[in-house]
């Protein structure tokens, strides 16, 4: 494994990183995150994400406690977590970025952590109903209290980070310096033009999700959805349309000859592609069985097979 700055902050995260989205109480209980969270640690993984949304907070709580199962040197790991969607239905607790949810937000994902501070704190979202200058001052100081060292958001337009990161120098405040964008051989928009300006003039940093298009790009999911695949969990029904559509599984076909030429498997070949773009800091990985966890972890191996003709190849695919 090897590490990555986090944009131009003096933390390094490992190029591939692990995600509890979906899986951390959904599919997996402690026992099982213990093992995957071992299995990634060992092979050299020290960054996990996490969010108060998912899985209702649960996901942070299964998080906690297989983390304290495993006794691991505080030092020797980062984890994330993200605010925005809320627990309560409150007017200033759900889809919000105010000061008060933010401030209270963050100690309920400490709480359920179990933890005193997270590395990274993201916000969720973008909220156009609360200045982001408000935004800004807050996660400044949460970082001033110590409960997070770094900040970052998360599917934020560029021109809204742009403008926080303005806010910030402006008044002397902690600035964000990292994006969280889905990004994978479908979705490549938040790599646009519009986010120049953050990656190569401001060093802005990203750990991307969704690296597989949520299982699609492994190619499981070329005969149907198996009953024990993302697509079949209740109340992810939403990703079936993605997971069936015609057009993408036959680019999901076409890629395979080309990821079975470098010797990868499609997951291994689809991870390794986006480690090709020199502005991602890191790769968030997701599992729900240990066996995905080591197969993942291989694609480090092809990161350095993506030659001209294979990038082209892969440009044809996808026109």
């Amino acid at each position: 494994m090897k590490y990555r700055h986090l944009g131009k902050t003096g933390i390094q995260v490992s190029e591939l990183s692990f995600g509890s989205w979906v899986t951390f109480h959904t599919q997996a209980g402690i026992d099982s995150a213990v093992t995957m969270l071992a299995a990634a640690y060992d092979a050299g993984v020290n960054f996990f994400d996490n969010a108060e949304a998912y899985a209702a907070g649960k996901s942070e709580e299964v998080m906690g406690a297989a983390i304290k199962k495993l006794g691991w040197r505080r030092g020797s790991y980062l984890v994330s977590t993200k605010l925005f969607w809320g627990l309560h239905e409150g007017p200033n607790e759900q889809n919000t970025l105010n000061r008060k949810y933010l401030l209270e937000g963050i100690d309920s994902s400490l709480a359920r952590l179990g933890m005193d501070y997270v590395d990274l704190l993201y916000c969720h979202r973008a909220d156009p109903s609360t200045p982001i200058e408000e935004t800004v001052w807050a996660m400044h100081n949460i970082i001033e209290r110590g409960k997070a060292l770094y900040w970052g958001t998360s599917e934020w337009e560029a021109d809204d980070v742009v403008t926080a990161i303005d806010i910030a120098e402006r008044h002397h405040l902690h600035k964000p310096v990292v994006e969280q964008p889905v990004y994978n051989l479908f979705e490549r928009h938040r790599f646009g033009s519009d986010y120049d300006r953050l990656y190569k003039e401001l060093g802005y940093g990203s750990t991307t999700w969704s690296p597989l298009a949520s299982g699609l790009l492994t190619g499981k999911y070329q005969a149907g959805i198996p009953g024990d695949s993302r697509g079949a969990v209740e109340g992810y029904d939403w990703l079936q349309g993605q997971l069936t559509d015609a057009n993408s599984l036959a680019k999901v076909a076409a890629l395979q000859p080309i990821a079975r030429e470098m010797g990868a498997t499609l997951a291994q070949f689809s991870l390794a592609w986006c480690l090709q773009n020199p502005h991602v800091s890191s790769v968030l990985t997701g599992a729900s069985r240990v066996e995905q966890v080591h197969e993942n972890m291989k694609a480090i191996k092809f990161i350095d097979s993506f030659t001209p003709d294979v990038m082209a190849a892969i440009d044809r695919v996808f026109e």
